[in-house]
């Protein structure tokens, strides 16, 4: 009963933040894709999930256990860490950070989630950076590039 209320109820949250993203202009062009496509994006996956557990809250109730528990806990606290580093880290060092620990919560290997990490950081970055000319915070590494 209480994950079909908590569903229904982020549905009309999403919805209503829908319509609140759908209304983003920016004052002028700083990216190709616009602002309101990033919100909309998370908000529809977040509406698909809450729809799938609205119509199937048993699915969860049979699988949720403690270890799962912890590491959803751990998982949105790296996110939250992720987030709260982003400007002063910078986004490559933070993105590395942040795919590192998660590649450890998800039982990944010690020298495989970092170089994962690292190339993630710098793939994504340069993808951003130079290819979708989204400027992204460099955070530490602002003092090696000379602009």
């Amino acid at each position: 009963m209480y994950v079909r209320l908590f569903s229904a109820v982020w549905l009309l949250l999403c919805a209503g933040l829908a319509i609140i993203a759908w209304g983003f202009q920016a004052p002028f062009a700083y990216d190709p894709v616009g602002p309101r496509a990033y919100p909309l994006l998370l908000l529809a996956l977040m509406s698909a999930g809450s729809l799938w557990l609205l119509f199937k809250p048993g699915v969860l109730q049979q699988q949720l256990h403690l270890p799962s528990a912890k590491r959803a806990v751990l998982c949105v606290l790296t996110l939250l860490a992720y987030v709260l580093t982003f400007e002063a880290l910078g986004f490559v060092l933070s993105t590395a950070l942040a795919t590192f620990a998660m590649g450890l919560l998800f039982t990944g290997r010690l020298l495989p989630c970092a170089i994962s990490g690292v190339l993630m950081g710098v793939l994504l970055y340069g993808l951003f950076d130079l290819v979708l000319d989204v400027p992204l915070p460099l955070g530490l590494f602002e003092a090696f590039v000379e602009s």
